[in-house]
């Protein structure tokens, strides 16, 4: 079978975030404003510039059988845990290969990560020092590739049609998303299973981080640490987690009755080809990603309502992304809420595009944009170019068809815009 205009549906949401176990309780979270930042209370942390980070709300320990957890790295864990719950959320069962709905020759999997299995790499290099040769985990190198993820995904599911990990710093996620949205499209797979995660919360990350200024010291208020778009925003805050969608094209949906959150419209793409971790100033590439998404789909820039924007609290980053909303609607970004949900979640680098997927699409399902949390003074930049929600929730247009976008960009210049809309 092949295609190369098939419509491409979300049947299903998962996640494991800093504010919730599962992608309902993220949601509420989001809605409700809620931060889930918090002071690092492990032993190492008391050394560190940056002593606060988005630790996940649920730990895998207390969902993932021990035996299984000891051969996965923490970043597959997340991933496994969002994408069991989005396969059943979408109404599979079992394995792909026991469930007569699913072919697994047309099924695929594309889960990406920014940095891989780094906590594993690292402990066990403490392991090899301290205790030496023969105390280095066998299971070491599966645990730290960055495609261990994705793998383990496909094995729980059954995945035939193809195994994917873009590694695209914290562009990842969306880019995983992306391909996904690809595959269907192109006819090589009816389903995919879609996401990212990352579990970096270990002290040289934390370390090189913030020694190169990107994260925030505001470890006296963690939870208005993260504050896209105010005017003192010094510096993004680390977070966990894993967000996956499961992708379907519209007629395999149909065709077995499932229930369809929103239509996955296509994706942007661009390099700033600018600065290996600076962005671009004046947002051209993502200007270019916004205009790729227009040019290469049927999306009307007058159904954009809503934005899940990347505004990790940056001072150099928030402005690029509205600067190029700005250049490519012009006055269709009049109407358009932004939210910032990493104000909440942190930074979940490869995790990200992922996790705000799913807050895209929960977003246009249930018509509400979540805001903004700990603006007190909003960037005059920022409120020249966009019109942030800010506060508490906002409500979305409840007639007619709308669409989101959920923004992605990373170090490297990677840039990334996917596209929802009701259906």
């Amino acid at each position: 079978m092949s295609s190369t205009n098939r419509t491409v549906v979300v049947t299903g949401i998962g996640a494991t975030t800093p504010l919730g176990g599962d992608a309902a309780s993220t949601w509420e979270g989001l809605v409700a404003g809620k931060s889930g930042v918090r002071p690092l209370e492990q032993d190492w942390a008391a050394e560190q510039a940056v002593r606060i980070a988005a630790q996940i709300a649920v730990e895998p320990s207390e969902v993932i059988p021990r035996p299984q957890a000891r051969r996965l790295d923490r970043s597959a864990q997340f991933a496994l845990i969002a994408a069991k719950e989005a396969w059943a959320d979408a109404g599979f069962t079992d394995r792909a290969g026991e469930d007569t709905s699913v072919d697994p020759d047309r099924l695929g999997a594309v889960i990406a990560s920014g940095i891989g299995g780094v906590t594993t790499l690292l402990d066990q290099y403490d392991v090899l020092k301290e205790k030496g040769v023969r105390r280095v985990s066998p299971h070491t190198v599966p645990m730290l590739m960055p495609n261990g993820p994705s793998a383990n995904v496909g094995l729980l599911v059954g995945a035939r049609a193809g195994v994917h990990t873009p590694v695209s710093a914290c562009a990842s996620g969306a880019e995983a998303i992306g391909y996904g949205i690809e595959m269907i499209r192109t006819g090589r797979a009816d389903v995919v299973v879609a996401g990212g995660t990352e579990a970096a919360i270990h002290p040289l990350p934390i370390a090189a981080f913030g020694n190169m200024m990107a994260m925030s010291k505001n470890n006296d208020d963690p939870q208005g640490a993260s504050r896209p778009y105010d005017v003192a925003r010094d510096g993004f805050v680390l977070g966990e987690g894993a967000g996956v969608v499961i992708l379907e094209s519209a007629e395999h949906a149909a065709k077995r009755g499932a229930r369809v959150y929103a239509e996955a419209v296509g994706q942007g793409i661009s390099a700033d080809a600018h600065d290996i971790v600076q962005p671009e100033p004046e947002g051209r590439g993502i200007s270019h990603a916004l205009q790729n998404l227009l040019d290469h789909s049927d999306l009307n820039p007058a159904e954009i309502v809503h934005v899940n924007a990347h505004a990790t609290s940056t001072p150099a980053g928030d402005i690029a992304e509205l600067k190029a909303l700005r250049k490519v609607f012009g006055d269709d970004a009049d109407h358009m809420a932004v939210s910032a949900t990493k104000s909440m979640t942190g930074h979940l680098l490869g995790g990200a595009g992922g996790v705000e997927s799913v807050a895209t699409v929960l977003a246009l399902y249930h018509r509400i944009a979540p805001p903004t949390i700990n603006i007190e003074n909003i960037d005059p930049e920022a409120e020249a170019n966009a019109d942030v929600v800010r506060g508490e929730a906002r409500k979305l247009p409840v007639e007619g068809r709308i669409a989101a976008l959920n923004d992605s960009f990373g170090f490297g210049g990677h840039n990334v815009v996917l596209a929802f809309r009701t259906i």
